[in-house]
């Protein structure tokens, strides 16, 4: 009877979350009619849309529980699945040198980006999700860290829509970059590669220079996301780490393995080691590939239903400072590491 009577609590608030990712889809369908393009996707329209429905109307209490579950389960369980995406053989593609740059260009992101974000007054968890979304994978990381840090959806919210305007930046302007300096399309895909936010982008940025450039992008793009597990395990660890202390101080016990690591950490390597394993039959990827997808796109319904969006204007420019400095670093990384190397 409780599993009936929580079902029945959460149904309202999950199917107002489905509508808004009808309406998102809707909105990336229309988007792609009129320009040719996908500029903005589905996910950041989900959560704009989310947001604007819980500004302009607000949110009745009946819908809040489903809200809740749909920002925080379906999430999490979407980042189990991201796992299966994610596979160890392409660190046998490009060589372990390449990996290495990539290990130590990211890990220098990270850190410069959330120095940067605290500096000009950002609070711990956006600055984090700031440096992760613009070192490793753009809004995938955002969402992929943010349960681990236990950020709130202000925070969240914020980081995915200005991470994705300065996405479009890049994207549109890389190209043009290339083309006027003349760059070598090897080069060129290792430094897009290593600059660009999301895989998608990494195509629409290289795909106009030559296929060259498509195929080294990719493929660098891949090895920044492999760096999302080790960076995901490192904060769950760190903000464990502080509920043991935190729970040392307030009760004389420690935290269990358990309570250190969230479940969908554990799950997310599982995915990994069975991906690089073979053991997720091809004819799976795709499949798990779009069921990912939705998952993600309705938790971030959920978490725009959330978001109070004048606490996320209220931070719109420190978060916009620290992105375009941060991938500001990331391209001079980069082509350092490119011409100093000879990659």
């Amino acid at each position: 009877m409780r599993i009936w009577h929580y079902t029945q609590s959460i149904l309202p608030g999950f199917f107002l979350c489905c509508f808004i990712t009808l309406l998102a889809y809707g909105v990336e369908w229309v988007e792609i009619q009129l320009t040719g393009h996908r500029f903005m996707d589905a996910l950041v329209f989900s959560i704009i849309l989310g947001t604007a429905v819980h500004s302009i109307l607000g949110l009745n209490p009946i819908f809040k529980k489903g809200v809740n579950f749909s920002a925080k389960y379906l999430l999490e369980l979407a980042i189990v699945l991201l796992g299966a995406s994610v596979s160890l053989t392409i660190i046998q593609t490009l060589g372990p040198l390449l990996l290495l740059v990539v290990i130590v260009i990211v890990t220098i992101a990270i850190i410069t980006s959330y120095t940067v974000g605290r500096l000009l007054g950002l609070p711990e968890k956006q600055a984090l999700l700031v440096a992760c979304g613009n070192s490793i994978c753009g809004n995938s990381a955002i969402v992929a860290v943010a349960p681990v840090i236990e950020a709130d959806s202000d925070d969240i919210a914020s980081a995915i829509a200005f991470s994705a305007t300065l996405g479009i930046i890049v994207v549109l302007a890389l190209p043009a970059f290339a083309n006027a300096f003349a760059i070598d399309p090897h080069r060129f895909g290792i430094f897009a590669g290593m600059t660009v936010y999301a895989v998608p982008q990494v195509l629409a940025a290289t795909a106009p220079v030559s296929t060259i450039s498509v195929h080294y992008g990719t493929l660098v793009k891949l090895m920044r996301v492999l760096m999302l597990g080790p960076v995901i395990l490192v904060l769950g660890f760190r903000t464990g780490r502080k509920a043991e202390l935190a729970a040392e101080r307030s009760t004389g016990k420690s935290l269990k393995f358990r309570q250190l690591v969230p479940w969908f950490i554990i799950g997310f390597f599982l995915m990994i080691a069975l991906q690089s394993l073979g053991a997720i039959p091809t004819a799976m990827m795709p499949p798990i590939k779009e069921v990912t997808t939705l998952l993600t796109i309705l938790s971030m319904a959920g978490l725009g239903l959330m978001v109070d969006v004048k606490s996320v204007f209220a931070s719109s420019g420190r978060v916009l400072a620290t992105g375009a400095l941060s991938i500001l670093f990331l391209g001079v990384l980069g082509a350092s590491a490119i011409a100093l190397l000879s990659l």
